[in-house]
């Protein structure tokens, strides 16, 4: 009991020699991206990084003293494999695909590869980058293991996070066992939190809603209990998901209230790394070389998987927004349509150079939005009708930045997610 109640507490315990310097800063700055887009108009969006790390848990401070440093879970979040590791030594996570024999793996990283940060936040979105071709209902299921299982770890514990893929099942594993009797934690309502600090933050971005009910969570959509095995003797939890019992939710069913629309936040692994339109380009990428998630070997971009090649390119002749059947242009589709998206033609012009220019500077980008905004509000797909880009790579490399700035503003904003969502052009910036 003794050493499980200093666990439970450690990742909010200060270390006053563990800096700023210590920061993975693409990390930091992706989190502020997810937390501007889910809270637009939170206070917390303009403070300076050590007040943001701060306020959120990531930093904290001696009251007796006038010590200061990250916290334990702001470390783990958001720092490098080699200064978490200093801290604690145990610390590991990996990811491993099998082959049809479940001899040799045809997929792994570690957080020891040096090819990334190695940090529980950007494994989450590696990981979950990796599960992306399964149902929805599966997707979600394993977002919630995944979650539940970095947030339940024992950090000093052995073995590390290990997420095992097979053609019939996934497995999460992670060291330190349930602090709750099973038949509780399937219950729901009632949670034993090792690391609540680290919850608290992804609370924040709206990647879990409330203490107990992951596993509630987990059966409801697979239809039947996740396997779970405790083993004492090494104190670890495996929950296994076979795959072949999935079942796709509805999408309106009460019984499913779910932690979080995962499938939004995925850009840090699975963004549009385009030229000068990216934050992912040049100097400031996530993606760049050492820490690269889109490396040659890896790259969801490279010749194979690109969204630009061949058959599956956004742009080729079947997927084209300006081929036959499914042109912006044509009778049917057609943005200046009045029934589709009542897009008027001073409009159209203006967004004329960026459908000319796929290669555009980010601020001219920036400003073109900011003049079609000011006209009138206007809805996500709309924006990507006009300027011919993706909705997912304006919502990620322009919208949630300018509304972060305070540029911009939602139509509902107490409604993120709702239907008729636009964005609006603050008064100062029209």
């Amino acid at each position: 009991m003794n050493k499980d109640a200093s666990v439970r507490l450690q990742d909010n315990i200060v270390l006053e020699h563990y800096g700023l310097n210590e920061l993975h800063l693409e990390s930091v700055r992706h989190y502020r991206e997810q937390f501007a887009k889910v809270k637009p108009n939170h206070p917390w969006n303009g403070l300076e990084t050590k007040d943001f790390l701060y306020k959120i848990g990531a930093w904290g401070k001696i009251r007796n003293t006038s010590k200061e440093g990250l916290t334990l879970a702001g470390l783990l979040m958001f720092s490098e494999e080699r200064m978490i590791t200093e801290v604690l030594p145990q610390y590991f996570l990996e990811y491993r695909e099998y082959d049809d024999n479940h001899m040799h793996w045809t997929n792994r990283f570690t957080s020891q590869d040096g090819t990334w940060s190695g940090n529980i936040y950007d494994f989450y979105f590696k990981v979950m980058n990796e599960l992306k071709d399964g149902s929805e209902a599966e997707k979600e299921a394993m977002h919630e293991a995944l979650v539940n299982a970095i947030v339940h770890s024992d950090y000093n514990g052995d073995g590390g996070i290990i997420v095992e893929r097979q053609r019939s099942y996934v497995q999460f594993s992670n060291p330190g066992l349930f602090g709750i009797p099973l038949e509780q934690a399937f219950s729901g309502g009632v949670s034993h939190l090792r690391n609540p600090n680290v919850f608290k933050m992804f609370i924040y971005i709206h990647f879990c809603k409330r203490a107990g009910v992951g596993l509630k969570t987990i059966e409801t959509i697979c239809l039947q209990q996740p396997v779970i095995d405790q083993y004492d003797f090494q104190e670890r939890t495996v929950i296994t998901l076979p795959v072949v019992s999935f079942a796709e939710r509805h999408k309106h069913d009460d019984d499913l209230e779910m932690i979080c629309d995962w499938s939004d936040n995925l850009e840090l692994a699975d963004s549009i790394n385009n030229d000068e339109n990216s934050y992912n380009s040049d100097q400031n990428s996530i993606n760049s070389e050492l820490e690269s998630v889109n490396k040659e070997l890896e790259s969801i971009n490279k010749e194979s998987n690109c969204v630009n090649s061949g058959p599956n390119s956004v742009i080729s002749e079947n997927n084209s927004y300006n081929s036959d059947q499914n042109s912006i242009n044509n009778l049917t589709n057609s943005v200046n349509n009045e029934e589709e998206t009542n897009i008027d033609q001073e409009l159209w012009s203006i967004a004329e150079i960026a459908r000319k220019k796929k290669r555009l500077a980010p601020t001219k980008m920036e400003e073109i939005i900011l003049q079609l905004c000011a006209h009138r509000p206007l809805m996500l797909k709309e924006l990507a009708y006009l300027l011919d880009r993706t909705p997912d790579g304006l919502r990620n490399n322009y919208l949630g930045k300018l509304l972060a700035e305070g540029k911009m503003r939602l139509k509902y904003p107490d409604q993120p997610n709702h239907p008729k969502q636009a964005y609006i052009t603050n008064k100062q910036y029209s």
